[in-house]
């Protein structure tokens, strides 16, 4: 199979080879021609070549559809604009050294030029030039370039919102992905030619201005070549050095025409699915009564005497005729459009088919979504080098590491009704958080120990409301110095999506994460899993399990710890919070490691022992707390964790085991950033010390 698969690559290999050197060897050659003496037989076969390249230039221009199908016309334009340059260096040296011995020697290509196409006439030949040139500057290529510049700008302009309609396409299921990263391609691409080409309109602009400059001086330098060196009379050198200049520049000029007629006629065309040739006679041999006003026009021109009469009565024949076969065709297109009873049926039953609704017409909410105003569309865009979803990829994986699964993808679509900077982000269809963020400039933000003011706009860290300024790029580092961090606006929006993805880690773990964990489990440790999903436990007890770990940001990559206690409390306990207990307790060293790290001594927040007496009483009769004391534990526990947080510690509450998952659960709705642990929780090797007691003061 591999040997097959080579014998495959090999001949695309030796297809593109040559396209490959096609570039480099051009150029060693247009090089050559400029260095290099070449005799009349070789600028013959060049300026040949000149002539059939831009032949070729032009037809392709005629014949494509769409602009960008001709991409590479720019970079067409400057290698033809160089050939013609090397051309005409090559053959003012080989004037200016055999013109004297006569009309041929610079080639039969441009004697033809010089005496055929004006009968040999300098004087003509010096008149038909100057109108190439002056059609070709000031018409031609003047126009070609300034459509070019209106066109890049344009583009330029009408980019965002492409980009817009591209994104409510793919939102709306009419287009999928692929047929948007096509479109997206087309518009980046479409906007890079228009820019090129407003500078390409230059070349040829160059090009004839040099076309002048390079008459002039084979003109001049022939008759002082052809007095001083070879003794010819004024009027022979002027003859014969004239000639084979018109000649030269001629057989340059013409296909420098050519090839801005192409120009001009890839930049005015308008993208349809027809050729330019098939847009111009569709559209204007397309109605009788044009061809009618127009013969009618040439008719009275054509009957007044001294008129050309005859030729003008025969155009006016033809454009009554042509009149007369297109109001038929216009009569029969309703007969031939006409559906027949069966197409009738045939097509009603097929627009019900059409509008009947089915279930792929439902769409499924995402779980994650990140919606963004049309000014922070280049940021999520990795065609205009945004960062925003390189740094989601980041995140994603940086959580499956430290959670232990790999949360949902994450939608991200723009939002016209949202303000131009803004964002927002949705879990389940619902806003969870959203802010504003300055796409040209840099959110410094005091994280407390900043020194100094900034100039800028004042603003809010959306990830932990913290001071921030928004300041240019230059200050960056004068920021820094000061005592602030300072972040990309990319940064921003990806903090504050990985804060709230972990503050909502367990609503991120549904039955279908679950079975994927399971599945990971089974591939590398397919004994441990053995059995275990629906003998020992079953999926939906596992998975309740596993969430009331990520609730409280524990995470779940030490499954074999998990499922090994579990396969053994199973059999005597079948409630998810006593289960979750159990793992917590089997898990303490890591979650000891996770809130203090490698710390000896532990500063933690605990109970007075009254208080924690009262609340146990109350838990083992099930009754309710007087509510006086409850607003006194909410208070002092705000107060604990404002202690903690200035000492630079972790705001952690140490109680004894059966209070733990009630406090939990009543003290994390005030305060979701508190954790509480029980005290068969921590590891015997840390000495705890209590900073603040509830109950009972510091």
């Amino acid at each position: 199979m591999a040997n097959l698969t080579t014998k495959l690559r090999l001949p695309d290999l030796k297809k593109t080879q040559w396209q490959i050197l096609a570039g480099p060897v051009l150029i060693l050659m247009i090089l050559a021609m400029m260095v290099l003496p070449l005799p009349a037989f070789a600028l013959d076969t060049l300026f040949t070549f000149n002539i059939v390249l831009s032949l070729m230039i032009l037809l392709v221009a005629m014949f494509t559809q769409n602009t960008l199908d001709f991409s590479s016309f720019p970079i067409v334009l400057l290698f033809s604009t160089l050939l013609r340059l090397a051309l005409n260096i090559a053959s003012t040296r080989i004037i200016l050294m055999k013109g004297h011995t006569g009309a041929a020697a610079a080639g039969r290509v441009v004697e033809a030029f010089g005496h055929f196409l004006v009968g040999g006439n300098f004087a003509i030949g010096i008149i038909v030039f100057a109108i190439l040139i002056i059609i070709n500057f000031m018409v031609i290529t003047k126009g070609a370039g300034r459509i070019a510049e209106v066109g890049a700008r344009f583009v330029l302009d009408g980019m965002p919102g492409k980009q817009m309609a591209i994104d409510a396409d793919l939102n709306a299921g009419l287009i999928g992905e692929e047929e948007a990263k096509r479109r997206r391609r087309e518009v980046t691409q479409e906007s890079d030619f228009y820019g090129s080409m407003d500078g390409a309109s230059k070349f040829v602009r160059g090009d004839a201005i040099a076309g002048l400059l390079i008459m002039a001086i084979n003109i001049v330098g022939g008759l002082v070549i052809g007095i001083l060196q070879h003794d010819l009379s004024f009027a022979d050198a002027a003859q014969t050095y004239t000639l084979l200049t018109i000649g030269d520049g001629l057989v340059a000029q013409i296909p420098a025409l050519i090839i801005s007629t192409a120009a001009g006629v890839i930049v005015t065309r308008v993208a349809t699915e027809t050729d330019v040739g098939e847009q111009m006679v569709g559209q204007l041999f397309n109605s009788p009564r044009v061809m009618l006003l127009s013969a009618g026009v040439i008719g009275l021109l054509g009957i007044i005497p001294g008129m050309p009469n005859l030729v003008f009565l025969l155009f006016t024949t033809a454009l009554l005729g042509l009149a007369w076969w297109l109001r038929g065709q216009q009569m029969q297109e309703p007969h031939r459009l006409k559906p027949s009873a069966s197409q009738e049926s045939s097509a009603l039953s097929e627009a019900a088919h059409i509008s009947e609704a089915s279930w792929s017409d439902v769409e499924l909410e995402d779980v994650l979504g990140l919606e963004v105003g049309y000014r922070l569309i280049p940021m999520v865009d990795n065609t205009q080098d945004g960062q925003l979803l390189t740094r989601i990829r980041g995140i994603r994986k940086k959580f499956a590491q430290k959670m232990g699964f790999l949360p949902p993808a994450i939608h991200i679509c723009d939002n016209l009704d949202l303000k131009p900077t803004a964002y927002r982000i949705m879990l389940k269809g619902v806003e969870i958080g959203g802010g504003q963020v300055n796409p040209e400039r840099w959110m410094a933000i005091d994280p407390g120990c900043a020194e100094g003011e900034l100039d800028g706009l004042p603003g809010l860290d959306p990830a932990f409301q913290l001071p921030a300024v928004w300041i240019d790029e230059v200050l960056r580092e004068r920021a820094q110095t000061m005592g602030y961090t300072v972040v990309d606006p990319a940064s921003v929006i990806a903090t504050h999506l990985n804060h709230l993805i972990e503050m909502h880690t367990d609503e991120l773990f549904s039955r279908q994460e679950t079975q994927q964990l399971l599945e990971r489990v089974t591939k590398e440790m397919p004994k441990l899993v053995e059995d275990f999903i629906p003998g020992t436990l079953s999926l939906s007890l596992f998975h309740k399990v596993l969430q009331n770990l990520l609730a409280e940001r524990i995470s779940i990559r030490d499954i074999r710890t998990i499922i090994d206690t579990l396969a053994e409390h199973a059999g005597t306990q079948s409630d998810a919070d006593e289960l979750t207990a159990q793992v917590r307790i089997k898990l303490g060293r890591a979650i000891t490691h996770q809130w203090f790290g490698s710390q000896s001594d532990i500063a933690v927040i605990g109970l007075a022992p009254k208080l924690e007496s009262l609340l146990i009483q109350a838990t083992q009769n099930s009754s309710a707390l007087e509510p006086g004391i409850a607003e006194k534990i909410v208070e002092q526990t705000g107060e604990a964790i404002r202690e903690q947080s200035t000492q630079g510690g972790t705001p952690v509450l140490l109680v004894n085991q059966p209070l733990r998952l009630m406090l939990s659960r009543f003290l994390r709705r005030v305060y979701p950033q508190l954790v509480v642990l029980s005290n068969y929780e921590i590891s015997p090797d840390r000495t705890v010390h209590m900073s603040y007691t509830i109950g009972g003061g510091q």
